[in-house]
């Protein structure tokens, strides 16, 4: 909110931002809007328009202010519209009124974004992109750096993250429930929880921007083109998604109150294909002459080919309910109030099935009939015979139930005199339980199996035909195919997130060049615990040690845990058998914990706490002819970081460990907005900004332990060594300068270019410091005394940084503005080119890292065409990022990175409102996510025996489209 001193006739920035709050909910006044002279303002499409102003991002020097008045709507003169150009028109509003370089989006409607999630929508602006999951739109990297390189708040305060690090999944809250959001490029001194690479705010509806009483209802069904891949599961191709909205004012619309809730119920049905590794096994440049392998029979001499494979559908229901409240009380013309409290529960149950085997020279298998193609460096194996295969039937089930909540209170006074203080008390909280089980199964006593094969020469689904039916559950045994040492594993996963945060600022007009300062404080205390508890299973009447262990034990699968088949017919396999895994734990099998070292490590704690100091002085003045904005300011961000976790010795616990540090950081910023012509803005921001570490890599977490040296320098002395967390990590520091040009015109139109330079003055990688300090750690080998407490100590260090430029163009054009005829067309475009360079120290320890930041596409552009008129509306976007380094979760729940391919997705719209008579309100609405059913490709590079590197293929999924079709109502 801001107010205006009848006085001083300034205007004060609250303390949070009020962005894009009408944008949603104007349609809703349509009946109080007056009529709008059509020679005032250019014809819009089907589209309602209302007398509202538009708010305005935290940076911004709004005109309007807050009033207690319930006639006061009807002296506004702004006008905004609703649907798919009124959401362009009112971003753009907040992105010109910003002090700061922002990116904005804004709903198209109550319970309607621009697209179906809040990352979709987010992924959409210049300089944006997102990493799908399970298909769909998750998390967001700004201008190439990874996720947790960002902030997000939801109404301005920052929130805790289901995920184990600091990147927020959007998915967890409803794009029903969002009126719009900011992404902010620049920061300045009061935006809290900024990240490196920007912010990202989203915002909730505040009910007394509006006249009156409204309500907003819609209700979509969605169908997913994969059909139901593992039968039996209760997993289908169809879902919904419902939400309602509620809004009202009382006592003289003194009282706001708006309730939302959002509902979705959505299958995910994911055909999975990933090769394991691709070399050369014989000829003089194979594994037989360079690593003295076995010869492969039938295979021929210096050809690269694959070495294992898994073919996998994933079935996944995904249940997510969201409920947000916002009470707003304005009393008078100084007080104002405002209460919001947000909760969603999100569940997932996935259904993972499917055969894999390994097929190099170590696994006696043999090929004959091998066809290959030509290639370089050598010619690929695409089709042939293989036999003496073990295959290996896995068989997974993991349930995950995420909490969260998130609370709000702000109040702020205005003493009437210039003074208006603010104050700010919130809390959220995340959390996850997580239980994930899978089982092995295959042909009894280590039995061998053989296949046809014909694999893709770059990407794209094989064909098998197996000589066994895999589907058969009187066939196929539950064993150790492939003596991997074990029958299955279970393992429960407990994490939580809490951030407890309260802020007061004090605002008062300056003169001279500036409008007011703002001088605050906040305090948070955050806090992140995680607990992982393995098991392994092992059938009954098998041991579970190395010596009472028997590899080829079997047993017959009890039909009664028979579901079905799992559908692998689009890889050659017609199915596999398919059965209740936590049944069959129960009945057939036993466990044993076995958490190893890298389970141990996932049990730890880590405490924030973090005051700030800041100082913002808000610029409003002229140079010469030409109006000047924006903002000087400072933060001292001090923080008492800590730990507590688990130290190992190699799989052996031998206790508990804490640590921490203190540090602080001072961080200036600038940002100035020229309007050097009418509409026409140049911009610049000069902002020195950080990003405290992984959270994983300030756990303290460890493994070490004393050894005797043999050879070397050090012979016979007993010295310590180890690996782990760093609770001392310093964060990412970073200078960046930002300059902008932007040019609006018409009323939803502008072009836009900027270019950025970022410096990292430091990175955080592995290193090993050969003068560790191991005093504090307890040694478990009594018959060993260390020589010194000194030794040798891999973990996470602040080193040499490096830097990053890019050019980001964007741009939004009317047809109307072009030719009469193009009148209801339109357009959006954007396109970024980013460049990053590290040391190669800073990469080299990330396990298939490039040479530049994880999470970098240097290539990112969006296309949204569209039409709005006569009550049609229609929209097709595209987006499209090239190759970067992902985060992704491997084996055994473990994070890890992979080379993901240059990724496109293609997104459909169709609507229809009905804008009078019997059913005014009434709107129908057809989306169609992923309309060319675009994969998603990984690739790996493999070290071939002769230390040649190729690019192969590693993984290709495919999500399906999913096409949604519903009804919209509004009163």
């Amino acid at each position: 909110m801001t107010r205006r001193h009848p006085t001083h006739g300034r205007a004060v920035p609250s303390l949070r931002p009020r962005l894009l709050a009408t944008a949603c909910i104007a349609a809703l006044m349509t009946q109080t809007a007056p009529a709008q002279d059509a020679s005032a303002a250019p014809q819009q499409s089907s589209a309602s328009s209302t007398t509202q102003p538009p708010t305005t991002p935290q940076s911004a020097t709004p005109k309007d202010k807050r009033t207690a008045n319930p006639d006061a709507a009807s002296t506004l003169d702004a006008v905004i519209v609703t649907g798919i150009q009124g959401s362009i028109q009112n971003a753009i509003k907040a992105k010109q009124s910003s002090d700061n370089i922002i990116e904005a989006i804004s709903a198209e409607d109550i319970g309607k974004l621009p697209d179906s999630s809040i990352a979709e929508s987010l992924a959409r602006l210049s300089g944006l992109a997102t990493q799908r999951v399970d298909g769909r739109a998750n998390q967001i990297s700004i201008r190439g750096l990874s996720p947790d390189f960002a902030g997000t708040t939801l109404n301005g305060r920052e929130q805790a993250t289901i995920g184990e690090n600091r990147g927020v999944d959007f998915d967890q809250y409803p794009s029903e429930l969002i009126s719009g959001a900011a992404v902010y490029k620049t920061p300045d001194a009061s935006l809290i929880g900024q990240g490196l690479s920007g912010t990202v705010d989203l915002h909730t509806i505040k009910p007394l921007d509006l006249p009156k009483r409204a309500f907003a209802a819609n209700l979509r069904g969605e169908n997913n083109s994969n059909g139901s891949l593992n039968h039996g599961t209760g997993v289908g191709d169809t879902g919904h998604r419902a939400s309602f909205s509620y809004i009202d004012q009382f006592f003289d619309h003194t009282l706001g109150l708006a309730v939302g809730f959002a509902q979705l119920d959505s299958p995910v049905q994911e055909k999975q294909y990933q090769a394991w590794w691709w070399s050369l096994n014989n000829g003089s440049q194979g594994a037989e002459s360079n690593w003295g392998a076995p010869h492969t029979p039938g295979m021929p001499d210096n050809v690269i080919s694959q070495e294992g494979m898994q073919l996998r559908a994933k079935s996944e229901n995904q249940l997510r309910n969201g409920l947000m409240t916002v009470l707003e009380w304005a009393p008078n013309d100084n007080y104002h109030s405002t209460l919001d409290l947000y909760y969603s529960t999100f569940d997932q149950k996935t259904y993972l099935n499917g055969v894999q085997w390994s097929s190099s020279p170590y696994d006696n298998v043999s090929y004959n009939n091998v066809g290959y193609v030509p290639a370089l460096p050598y010619p690929i194996v695409t089709t042939g015979h293989i036999d003496g295969l073990k295959s290996i039937l896995q068989n997974d089930y993991t349930k995950e139930r995420d909490r969260l909540f998130s609370a709000g209170w702000n109040n702020q006074y205005d003493f009437g005199n210039g003074w208006v203080i603010t104050g700010d008390a919130s809390y959220s909280s995340a959390k996850k339980r997580l239980h994930d089980a899978y089982l092995f199964a295959g042909l009894p006593g280590q039995a061998t199996s053989s296949t046809d094969f014909a694999t893709p020469e770059h990407e794209g689904f094989p064909d098998f035909r197996p000589g066994v039916d895999f589907a058969d559950p009187s066939a196929m045994f539950f064993t150790d195919p492939n003596d991997y040492g074990y029958n299955g594993r279970e393992e429960f996963d407990h994490q939580k997130d809490t951030i407890k945060a309260f802020r007061l600022e004090v605002s008062h007009p300056v003169g001279w060049i500036f409008s007011d300062v703002n001088v605050g404080v906040n305090y948070s205390d955050r806090r992140k615990t995680k607990q992982a508890d393995v098991y392994f299973a092992w059938l009954n009447g098998n041991g579970s040690t190395e010596a009472d262990y028997v590899p080829g034990f079997a047993a017959p699968i009890d039909p009664s845990y028979l579901r079905g088949t799992t559908d692998l017919s689009y890889g050659g396999i017609p199915g596999v058998v398919n059965y209740d895994v936590l049944r069959a734990l129960a009945g057939q099998f036993y466990l044993t914990q076995r958490n190893g070292q890298a389970d141990w490590s996932r049990n730890y704690s880590v405490r924030e706490k973090v005051p700030v100091a800041y100082v913002k002085f808000n610029i409003d003045t002229t140079l010469g002819d030409v109006p000047l904005r924006g903002n000087v300011g400072v933060q001292a961000v001090r923080t008492d970081q800590s730990s507590e976790a688990l130290q190992t010795n190699g799989d052996t616990l031998v206790g508990r460990i804490s640590d921490g540090t203190r540090y602080t950081k001072v961080l200036p910023s600038l940002n100035l907005a020229a309007e050097i012509a009418d509409k026409q803005f140049l911009r610049f921001g000069l902002a020195k900004t950080m990003a405290r570490g992984r959270i994983d890599d300030e756990k303290v977490a460890t493994s070490a332990g004393v050894a005797l040296v043999n050879d070397g320098p050090a012979a016979g002395q007993v010295l310590w060594s180890g690996s782990g967390g760093n609770p001392k990590l310093k964060p990412y520091i970073a200078v960046g300068a930002d300059l902008s040009w932007e040019k609006y015109f018409g009323t939803a139109s502008y072009v836009a270019a900027a270019v950025f330079n970022k410096n990292l003055l430091n990175y955080i990688y592995n290193q090993t410091t050969l003068d560790y300090d191991f005093s504090r750690y307890v040694n478990d080998n009594p018959t060993l005394t260390p020589t010194s407490t000194r030794g040798s100590f891999t973990r996470p260090e602040n080193g040499t940084g490096g830097k990053m430029q890019g050019l980001e163009l964007s741009g939004a054009i009317e047809g109307g503005l072009i030719a009469r005829a193009l009148d209801g067309f339109g357009a959006q475009a954007n396109f970024s080119l980013t460049n990053s360079t590290l040391p190669v120290s800073a990469v080299s320890s990330i396990p298939g890292s490039p040479s530049t930041l994880p999470g970098l596409s240097r290539k990112v552009a969006n296309l949204a065409l569209y039409y709005e008129k006569y009550g049609w509306s229609v929209r097709i976007a595209e987006r499209y990022r090239s190759s970067f380094t992902g985060e992704a979760v491997a084996l055994f729940d473990q994070l890890g990175y992979t080379r993901v391919l240059a990724d496109k997705q293609t997104d459909f719209q169709l609507g229809y409102a009905f804008e009078h008579g019997t059913w005014n309100g009434l709107s129908i609405l057809l989306q169609v996510n992923n309309l060319t059913n675009s994969p998603m490709k990984t690739e790996q590079i493999s070290g071939l025996p002769n230390n040649v590197k190729v690019a192969r293929p590693l993984e290709y999924d495919t999500f399906g489209r999913t096409v949604m079709f519903g009804v919209n109502y509004k009163l």
